[in-house]
């Protein structure tokens, strides 16, 4: 069986690896939002989960999360905590980044600009 790898596409910049994946014999299933890949957790747990992340800057995300990715990380510790974790993020929100190890380790952060080749070795 083929590996399985959520992409979780929130904004134009998510970068379209799809024929490294394909390549790799991984199967990308696309989501625009955390409700739908948290619905999807509950029947397919993922071998990786590739997702952008957004400081929650002043009240976005409530005031007591960090970024638009804690809750479905908190989901990821019931229903796929072997899942690994690649956060896309800007280098001007990196600092806020190692924050989300607290909820479940991540397994690579990668830092735009970034290249097929430092996905390729994060998926390796």
């Amino acid at each position: 069986m083929s590996q399985q790898l959520f992409s979780i596409i929130e904004s134009p910049r998510h970068p379209n690896f799809i024929q490294l994946y394909k390549n790799l014999g991984i199967e990308e299933h696309c989501f625009n939002s955390m409700r739908k890949v948290i619905k999807q957790l509950k029947s397919l747990q993922p071998d990786y989960i590739v997702a952008e992340f957004f400081y929650g800057y002043g009240n976005n995300y409530a005031g007591v999360n960090i970024s638009n990715l804690d809750v479905m990380l908190y989901s990821l510790q019931k229903y796929s905590p072997n899942s690994k974790v690649i956060v896309l993020v800007d280098k001007k929100e990196r600092q806020y980044v190692d924050k989300l190890n607290d909820i479940i380790p991540l397994h690579a952060v990668l830092v735009r600009p970034f290249s097929e080749q430092l996905m390729q070795n994060a998926l390796s």
